[in-house]
C-alpha cells in the first residue's frame, strides 16, 4: 500500500473520532507548551542578562571585600567576607603604582538616602561617591550634560549626575541640567543625566545620583565599602593577577592563605546566572516531560481501545491483501499525525504564551526556530515511543479470529 494511501486512511479514521482525538492531544500540548515557554524565556533571559546584569565590559573587573550582589548564591560566602579587611584609598594608590597592565583605577562608595528636588523628595536613592576616571572607566552613557572633571573633584565641588529615573521624578516639567537638589541636606548642581538602564530582574537601577568621591568622604566618610573597578586590556587575567600579588603583599597574606577580598567580572555574573538557568531548566523539563509521558500513555491507550473497535475492519483488511507491515503502519501514521498536530499546537501556544508575556511585562522572550524544531521532534519520540506496540498488536491479530469478531 502506498503512503499516501495509509495517511488518507489514518486522517480519515482520526477525524471520524474528533472528540477523542481532541482529549488524546491534550497531555502531549500541555507538555510541548511548557517546554517551547521555558525555552523561549531562557534564550530571552540569557540575552537580557548579558546586556543588563553584565554590564560591566570585556575590559572592567571590580575588587571588593564583600561579593557584590547577584555575583555569589552562596550565604556562607557573605558571612565569612564581612570578616575581612576594608579597602583603603592607600590600597587603590598601590595598584595605580604597581600594577603595569591596569589602564586605569578608579573608585567607588555607595550608601542610600533622601535626596529633595524643588516640589518633592524621594527616599532609598543609591548615593554613589567616585572618582572622576569613573567616566571613562564605566559604561554608564550621559546623554544629556557631563561627568564631572577631576578639578571638580579636587575641590569637592556640589555636583551630581543622576538617573534617569530621579531626573522624571524631581524634575518633571523639563530638563534638569543646572537646576539644584538636596543630597544629605547639602545642595548640589545636576550637571548630567544618565542614560535609562531599566530593571533588572525587577529592581529598578535607575533610581542613583553620582558625586565626587571628595564630596561623598565629607558627608558620609569613606572608611567601609570602597569598591575599586579597574580597566585592563584583556584579556583581564593579567591586571587581575598583578592586583592580587599587590593586595595580599600589602594584607601580608601567607601563600597558601586564601584571598580576602573578590574579584568581579562581566562573566562572573553570566556564570552565576549559567547556574541558576540551569537548575530552572532542568525543573522545567521535568514537568515538560511528565506531560509528555503522561500525554504519550494516554495516547497509547486510546489507540489500543481502537484496535480493539476496529478489530473487524483489521480482519477485513488483510482478507483482501494488507499485510501485517500495511496494518502497523497504518496505526503508526494515526498517532504520529497525532503527536504532529499536538506538537504543532503545542509550538504555537507557547510561541504566543512567550510573546504575550514578552508584550505585557518587562521579562524578555525571544523566539527561536530550533526551538520550534525541538518541539516537534519531542511529540514524534513520543509517537514512535508510545505508538508501536498498539500498532504492532493491530498488525499480530489473526485475521479469521478478526473477521469473526462483532
Amino acid at each position: 500500500m502506498r503512503f499516501r494511501d495509509t495517511l488518507r486512511l489514518a486522517l480519515e479514521a482520526l477525524s471520524a473520532h474528533r472528540l477523542r482525538t481532541a482529549l488524546t492531544l491534550l497531555g502531549l500540548v500541555v507538555g510541548v507548551t511548557s517546554l517551547i515557554l521555558v525555552m523561549t524565556l531562557i534564550q530571552g533571559a540569557n540575552g537580557y542578562v548579558k546586556t543588563k546584569i553584565a554590564n560591566l565590559g570585556v575590559d572592567i573587573f571590580q575588587v571588593s571585600k564583600m561579593p557584590l550582589p547577584l555575583a555569589t548564591s552562596n550565604f556562607n560566602e557573605v558571612l565569612k567576607a564581612k570578616k575581612f579587611r576594608e579597602l583603603t584609598m592607600d590600597d587603590s594608590r598601590s595598584i595605580v603604582e604597581r600594577c603595569a597592565a591596569c589602564l586605569a583605577v578608579g573608585v567607588q562608595a555607595r550608601t542610600t538616602g533622601e535626596i529633595r528636588g524643588p516640589q518633592r523628595s524621594l527616599v532609598d536613592v543609591t548615593l554613589r561617591g567616585e572618582t572622576a576616571n569613573m567616566g571613562w572607566i564605566s559604561t554608564l552613557n550621559i546623554p544629556s550634560g557631563r561627568f564631572f572633571t577631576e578639578s571638580e573633584q579636587a575641590a569637592a565641588a556640589p555636583v551630581t549626575v543622576i538617573g534617569a529615573e530621579v531626573a522624571d521624578k524631581l524634575f518633571p516639567q523639563g530638563n534638569p541640567l543646572g537646576k539644584t537638589m538636596r543630597i544629605a541636606g547639602e545642595e548640589f548642581t545636576v550637571i548630567g543625566v544618565a542614560e535609562r538602564i531599566g530593571a533588572v530582574l525587577g529592581q529598578d537601577q535607575d533610581t542613583f545620583v553620582i558625586f565626587p568621591f571628595t564630596v561623598y568622604e565629607k558627608l558620609f566618610g569613606a572608611r567601609k565599602g570602597l569598591i575599586f573597578q579597574i580597566k585592563a586590556a584583556p584579556p583581564l587575567e593579567t591586571a587581575e593577577g598583578q592586583v592580587r600579588l599587590v593586595l595580599r603583599a600589602r594584607r601580608h597574606l601567607a601563600p597558601a592563605a586564601a584571598d580576602d577580598f573578590y574579584f568581579t567580572t562581566a562573566d562572573t555574573y553570566l556564570e552565576l546566572w549559567r547556574d541558576i538557568s540551569s537548575v530552572f531548566f532542568l525543573v522545567f523539563l521535568l514537568i515538560s516531560s511528565v506531560s509528555s509521558v503522561v500525554g504519550g500513555i494516554v495516547i497509547m491507550n486510546i489507540t489500543l481501545v481502537s484496535v480493539t473497535e476496529r478489530t473487524r475492519e483489521i480482519g477485513l483488511r488483510r482478507s483482501v491483501g494488507a499485510t501485517q507491515r500495511d496494518i502497523a503502519r497504518q496505526f503508526l501514521v494515526e498517532v504520529l499525525a497525532q503527536c504532529l498536530a499536538g506538537g504543532l499546537i503545542g509550538v504555537a501556544l507557547g510561541f504566543s504564551l512567550a510573546l504575550l508575556l514578552r508584550q505585557l511585562t518587562p521579562f524578555p522572550a525571544v523566539v527561536r526556530g530550533w526551538v520550534a524544531l525541538l518541539g516537534l521532534g519531542l511529540a514524534s519520540l513520543i509517537a514512535l515511543i508510545f505508538g508501536v506496540y498498539p500498532a504492532v498488536k493491530a498488525a499480530r491479530l489473526d485475521p479469521v479470529v478478526a473477521l469473526r469478531t462483532e
